[in-house]
């Protein structure tokens, strides 16, 4: 299917009501095109509603006993990666068309070599991630742990909510083996068992992703799972996971991992080899593809990264809070995919982030709030010195949730 024939096709599936609907729920306005942002509002100005997501739906939010709810991570005073990058609609180069419409609240696409963002709708909108936040564990495993070292498997691994690939007790892996699985195929198991070789405990683990995305500069993301099944507090962006994904293609490993269509994860006991393909449906279905990642929970909802190469271009798509239908969303990540292929060389809104120069990923020093720790109104962020912006959801937001309640609920996954 043609790029041209494509997007007619957003344009009848995709209505403007879909869009709509995602827009009030950020709180925002649909915005202009061509370079700039929602009418009358400035691109640097903060988006009403959109510092943390919307409230939850069920209890995986719960804090522990003992603890309270995580307050809104700071807001920069300035969006990081530039000023377009606080938009509040949707934003391309001065001069380019507009984009393709996908019925999801917020998506970046980028270029993986220069980082440069080419189009963006709410890119800095704080969103669960669902299991998007595997690339993060998996940036820090590629970085961090020997792919050759071997890794026993427990019956904790086993117990994992969610999404399992079926590792077990007693199982002989290797980290590389557990790297496919967890990206390929978003084992929580595989999730908890990397978590072990990272730091030795799951909340270490934890932290040290909190810190790494502090460190990099990916300040709308706070991690409470290594899975990314929601727990207190937990939220990313686009942006964000732009940024991450982009530094873990820069690991050999991470990249096969994500481009790999099939694998075997040994088995254990009793039990034989697991056979296990990517869920990403782009692999051998775009020319080009690199892979990706793809998440669901019942309050992330449907959320998808994928990357492709063409002409000596590798981009990258971020899309967050979306459903399958009417469009799948790995063909609204292509639709978006191809209208970044056809940009100019050199167009940009603005920059992902990345580490200070001289850095390592994961080589952190600052402490950051544990996942489930209050923070106190003001608290300064180690990367701006900003403060903490408080803003209420639209109610809008809680009508918007209301239906998604109504709606057909699939199983929980991380």
């Amino acid at each position: 299917m043609s790029p041209t024939t494509r997007a007619a096709r957003w344009s009848r599936a995709l209505t403007a009501t879909t869009i709509a609907t995602g827009l009030l729920l950020l709180g925002a306005a649909p915005g202009a095109v061509a370079g700039e942002s929602a009418p009358g509002v400035a691109a640097a100005a903060p988006c009403t509603g959109v510092d943390r997501p919307a409230p939850p739906i069920d209890e995986s939010e719960a804090p522990r006993p003992g603890q309270s709810a995580p307050k809104a991570l700071p807001v920069p005073a300035r969006p990081v990666g530039g000023d377009q990058m606080g938009t509040c609609g949707t934003v391309v180069p001065k001069g380019a068309p507009a984009p393709p419409e996908v019925g999801v609240q917020s998506y970046v696409v980028a270029d993986l070599d220069s980082g440069a963002v080419l189009a963006a709708r709410v890119p800095h909108a704080r969103l669960r991630p669902a299991s998007l936040l595997k690339t993060l564990t998996g940036l820090l495993v590629a970085q961090k742990l020997p792919m050759n070292q071997r890794v026993v498997g427990t019956q904790d691994d086993a117990n994992q909510e969610g999404t399992r690939v079926g590792i077990g007790p007693g199982g002989q892996y290797t980290v590389d083996q557990l790297l496919h699985g967890m990206l390929m195929a978003s084992g929580n198991d595989i999730a908890h068992a990397l978590a072990l070789q990272l730091t030795g405990s799951v909340p270490g683990t934890v932290d040290l992703m909190n810190r790494t995305a502090t460190q990099i500069g990916a300040l709308d993301t706070r991690a409470a799972t290594p899975s990314g099944l929601d727990g207190p507090g937990q939220s990313s962006s686009a942006y964000d996971l732009a940024s991450i994904f982009r530094l873990g293609m820069q690991h050999e490993p991470f990249a096969q991992a994500v481009g790999t269509k099939q694998t075997v994860i040994p088995g254990w006991g009793p039990n034989p080899p697991v056979p296990v393909s990517n869920d990403n449906k782009i692999l051998g279905r775009y020319p080009g593809a690199l892979g990706g990642k793809t998440g669901f929970t019942d309050d992330a909802r449907h959320t998808y990264i994928g990357s492709a190469q063409r002409d000596g271009r590798r981009l990258v798509v971020v899309l967050m809070h979306g459903e399958q239908r009417p469009v799948p969303m790995y063909e609204q990540g292509i639709a978006l995919l191809d209208y970044g292929f056809e940009l100019p060389r050199g167009a940009s809104v603005g920059q992902l982030t990345e580490p200070p120069a001289g850095q390592t990923v994961g080589d952190t020093t600052a402490p950051s709030p544990a996942a489930g720790a209050s923070l106190d109104d003001g608290a300064a962020s180690p990367a701006t010195g900003t403060t903490n912006w408080e803003t209420p959801l639209a109610i809008g937001a809680v009508v918007v949730l209301g239906l998604i309640v109504l709606a057909a609920r699939l199983r929980r996954r991380g």
